[in-house]
């Protein structure tokens, strides 16, 4: 028996060796995804529809900014795009980069094709992987271009980031190929109609804000869904930009006894997100939903009424720093 387990042991050491040194040697993978053939235009319609979503429903603006700007950004002020955000979870410290067209620390040297490529397939100009913090595979060609359109007329901002710092389980996620490219699950539409339909709110809900990746709840190490979309139950524990509050995601469905939405018309779902924040440190980025236009607005609260109903109660959504978390 003494010899048996003498050599289990040592072969789980050299499994863990193993494992340890392929994780060292495959981590910093190269991936080769399309480059879309995308032109930036100088309309100057374009480009305000790119600045609309930027700082308005595709959130960009709450992440590639600096730290000591965040109080501005949460005061409405349109600060530039020069990055600097950073948040630590397991798999390792992420910074939102400088999206200025600065040519030493910003965009001004990736072509239009690499910037369209890291927005549909998660890949960065060095061909390595983004972690899935921009799910906009699947926005339009139009809203794309004006999104490169309005990055590009940015004065440029001589501002530079570290760049990301994994984790060995950041690493190994990608090694084992946990984190990889993603390019669109369904053709993306060449443009979308603006209007106050279910299927324009479709659109804005899970192909722009990305409402789907909050509210619903997904495994935070390795970001996958483990829930029912919109149903809730994302669990949000305190981090750097919450005051030590937590967080869980309600449900959205329009489940009678446990959707929290299940009640509100369209006027009161307009008007609570032109409201903007209420709870401190809440991580849904209420400045820049509070810009939405009404007709958005309208269309997402259409969506949200025509979903399944869902029955997942959700006990409680915010938790004080003095309070732990369900598990």
């Amino acid at each position: 028996m003494k010899k048996f387990f003498k050599w289990f042991f040592i072969l789980l050491l050299v499994v863990i060796a193993g494992a340890v040194t392929f994780v060292f040697a495959t981590w910093d993978k190269k991936f080769d995804a399309p480059l879309p053939a995308f032109k930036a235009s100088t309309d100057s319609a374009v480009i305000a529809r790119g600045k609309y979503l930027v700082y308005g429903p595709a959130h960009c603006a709450s992440c590639h900014i600096p730290m000591d700007k965040i109080g501005d950004m949460k005061k409405g002020i349109e600060v530039p795009l020069s990055g600097g955000w950073e948040i630590t979870i397991p798999p390792g410290t992420f910074r939102a980069p400088n999206i200025t067209p600065d040519p030493e620390f910003g965009i001004g040297n990736f072509t239009d094709a690499q910037l369209a490529r890291a927005l549909r397939y998660s890949v960065k100009h060095d061909g390595s992987v983004l972690v899935p913090f921009m799910p906009f595979q699947e926005l339009s060609d139009a809203d794309v271009t004006a999104v490169i359109s309005f990055l590009r007329s940015q004065p440029a901002v001589h501002n530079e980031v570290k760049p990301r710092e994994l984790t060995f389980l950041g690493k190994a996620v990608v090694a084992f190929g946990m984190i990889k490219p993603e390019g669109p699950k369904n053709p993306p539409p060449p443009a979308v109609t603006i209007d106050t339909t279910a299927t324009y709110g479709k659109y804005i809900a899970n192909s722009v804000s990305n409402c789907v990746g909050c509210h619903t709840d997904r495994d935070l190490k390795t970001g996958k869904f483990t829930g029912v979309p919109m149903a809730g139950g994302f669990k949000m524990p305190a981090d750097t930009f919450s005051y030590g509050y937590g967080f869980i995601s309600p449900n959205l469905t329009p489940d009678k006894e446990t959707g929290i939405m299940a009640t509100w018309n369209q006027q009161t779902f307009v008007a609570r997100f032109k409201a903007g924040r209420i709870h401190k440190g809440s991580p849904m980025p209420w400045e820049n939903f509070a810009k939405m236009d009404d007709v958005e607005l309208k269309a997402v609260y259409a969506y949200i009424q025509a979903l399944k109903p869902v029955s997942n109660k959700i006990e409680r959504v915010v938790f004080q720093p003095s309070e732990k978390m369900p598990d």
